[in-house]
């Protein structure tokens, strides 16, 4: 597999990255052992977890799965902190709880560094500076390699990245931007994207699949056994089961129909290539899945298949994202 530098940083990934989310709660061990075994065969290196998934479950299986399959330098493994579930706030950025929250990950991953640590989301109750000095800390202490941002607003990642330029004593800066984008989402080229370009940030597209709908399994209903028919995950599909969502997907099945191959791969494919894009994010719940979307590597769209697929899912951006010059 192709490898990338994430960003303007000396740091090499995979392409496409392995996503844990599903891990210690869908998948079970001997499932979560064969993606790994199959995505470190096929020269997967991005390995991307959080201390949420499965309330540290994942962080716990990885932990286990890397000491006997997989060599840990053989690896570069990201994780996240900041998200909580308490009754009064979702995220919590304060220099106390992510530091605590990374020595936690250490142990349950059983290793000494993360390559890549990274806030969950953005906490407005913190001062930023706090939370970033955390980062920084986190570094050069030597816990984690380099550091991330996850479900920043433009704003917000130009702010962090700003803030890190002007202070001499900071070292840190911002490696990597995951957020949500796919043909289903693209709200991230309206200012992320722009913004993470100019400050050298490689963005770590998450859900490229639009959620799994990008696959066409939902073209003809919901299938049973699918996130859409789970009760906890129904209400994270559902938002890409409208009329505009409906057509991006037969596009892309058209298109996959031309070339003969899958409509994942054509869907992960157009993400991968987008300007920015280091490696998305890839979640599977079986080997066999993960399988069929590790084959994209072998698979570049044509010129004009792109811009039919760019056309189609164009968002909708008004002033003064466009055109502001002509008012």
């Amino acid at each position: 597999m192709e490898q990338r530098h994430l960003g303007r940083t000396g740091l090499r990934v995979s392409r496409i990255g392995l996503g844990t989310l599903t891990w210690a709660r869908d998948t079970d061990e001997r499932e979560a052992a064969e993606q790994l075994k199959a995505f470190r065969e096929a020269g997967g290196t991005l390995v991307d977890t959080a201390d949420l998934y499965a309330d540290g479950g994942a962080e716990h299986l990885l932990g286990r799965l890397i000491q006997g399959l997989v060599p840990r330098d053989e690896l570069v493994i990201a994780t996240k902190a900041g998200s909580v579930r308490e009754p009064d706030r979702r995220v919590d950025g304060s220099r106390r709880h992510l530091l605590a929250a990374l020595d936690a990950s250490l142990r349950r991953l059983g290793t000494d560094h993360v390559d890549l640590w990274q806030l969950h989301a953005f906490d407005p109750h913190t001062p930023l500076e706090e939370t970033l000095q955390a980062l920084d800390l986190a570094v050069s202490s030597g816990r984690a390699r380099y550091a991330g941002l996850a479900n920043f607003s433009g704003w917000q990642l130009a702010k962090a990245a700003t803030w890190q330029l002007a202070d001499p004593a900071v070292r840190t800066r911002v490696a990597a931007a995951q957020l949500e984008y796919s043909l289903l989402q693209r709200g991230v080229e309206r200012e992320v994207q722009p913004a993470a370009l100019d400050l050298g940030i490689g963005l770590l597209p998450a859900s490229p699949l639009g959620r799994g709908v990008l696959t066409g399994k939902y073209r003809r209903g919901t299938p049973a056994d699918s996130r859409g028919a789970s009760d906890p995950l129904a209400a994270f599909v559902a938002p890409y089961l409208d009329e505009a969502s409906n057509r991006i997907v037969d596009a892309v099945t058209t298109a996959a129909d031309g070339l003969a191959v899958m409509p994942l791969q054509v869907a992960l494919s157009w993400v991968r290539d987008r300007p920015g894009v280091a490696a998305p994010i890839v979640g599977a719940r079986t080997a066999q899945q993960l399988g069929a979307a590790l084959s994209v590597e072998t698979l570049s769209l044509p010129d004009e298949i792109s811009r039919a697929l760019d056309e189609v899912s164009a968002p909708v951006h008004h002033y003064p994202d466009h055109n502001w010059s002509t008012l």
